[in-house]
């Protein structure tokens, strides 16, 4: 049988290649639109890199690394994890996108957003202080097992046994849809809007129908492609660890830690904005709220990069040393 790294190894090819696919079937489609239509494919591209762009939002970084590590800890392969989150979360577009072309009447979308946007900020903010909260004891107790690893056997403390259901909600990467779902509410980025925006532009343009739904549809396969890679990525990193206990231990720990923090920046980012929409702030408050929104992908972004530095130094710090020279027997 083969070991479980070359098991993960052959999957993640599969699922990219297979999404790649996925993406070029898309492509092809627009193609057809962008034949008789050549002004189409401005929007096309803008869709399919609004997806790209979105999938690389702190939030959607944070949960999926997350909810991956805890599954590869439980033994699990959830190699799929951000394909499902990507799903249930651009289907929340594709729906607001269907009812733009059924109805044509732009102003519930204000509406829409102040709802969506206060329970998919909340159940973002609630889902990430959770995860940070669960790491945080994690570390606590690996930290106090020692360099033998051993947690120790003691009875669980009260956050521990409070938080255990929550986290234990996703057992299967499967149930990241509806996650993703309640995330997808929020209408809370440039990328969402502007794709609605472009939705509703090109209904009065004389495409029909099924050629407008594929903006939404190039923008959930950027999207499931940018989220999948980033579980790839955390997956592999995973099984690497699982080569030895060294190596586990390092990553572990590092990762945890890390895990924690930035599930809690996260957060705490999240609700700056909300409390700042309605709520008066400090200045210096509301002004690093609002740059953090700004720039919510380079968070993303660095949370990506974050996880991978620890892998790499792991990675070095569990390398055997070679001896720079060896002695030489006397002749």
């Amino acid at each position: 049988m083969a070991p479980p790294s070359t098991r993960h190894g052959r999957s993640s090819l599969l699922l990219m290649l297979a999404l790649a696919a996925a993406n070029i079937g898309f492509w092809l489609l627009a193609a057809t639109a962008i034949r008789d239509h050549p002004r189409f494919l401005a929007p096309s591209f803008l869709a399919w890199t609004f997806g790209l762009r979105h999938a690389l939002d702190a939030d959607h970084i944070a949960a999926i690394d997350l909810v991956t590590r805890r599954l590869m800890a439980r033994a699990r392969r959830p190699i799929l994890v951000g394909l499902f989150f990507s799903i249930g979360h651009s289907s929340v577009v594709m729906l607001a996108s269907l009812v733009l072309l059924l109805v044509p009447v732009h102003s519930w979308l204000d509406r829409v957003h102040d709802v969506g946007g206060l329970i998919g900020t909340s159940v973002s903010i609630l889902f990430l202080s959770i995860m940070a909260a669960s790491n945080m004891l994690s570390f606590r107790a690996q930290w106090r097992a020692g360099p033998s690893g051993r947690a120790p056997s003691g009875p669980a403390g009260v956050m521990t046994r409070l938080l255990a259901p929550m986290t234990d909600l996703i057992r299967h990467d499967s149930q990241m849809i509806p996650l993703g779902f309640l995330f997808g509410l929020g209408f809370d980025t440039a990328t969402e809007i502007g794709l609605l925006g472009l939705t509703a532009s090109e209904a009065t343009h004389g495409l029909s129908a099924i050629h407008i739904m594929l903006l939404p549809l190039l923008f959930a396969a950027g999207m499931a492609l940018m989220d999948s890679l980033d579980t790839v990525l955390m997956v592999r990193a995973w099984s690497w660890s699982s080569a030895s206990a060294e190596r586990r231990a390092l990553y572990i720990r590092a990762v945890t830690a890390f895990s924690a923090l930035a599930a809690a920046c996260v957060a705490a980012i999240e609700l700056l904005q909300l409390v700042g929409g309605n709520e008066p702030m400090p200045p210096l408050l509301r002004a690093l709220a609002a740059r953090a929104a700004d720039h919510f992908q380079i968070v993303g972004i660095g949370l990506v990069m974050g996880f991978l530095g620890l892998w790499a130094i792991a990675a070095l710090l569990a390398t055997p040393r070679q001896p720079a020279f060896t002695d030489r027997p006397d002749r």
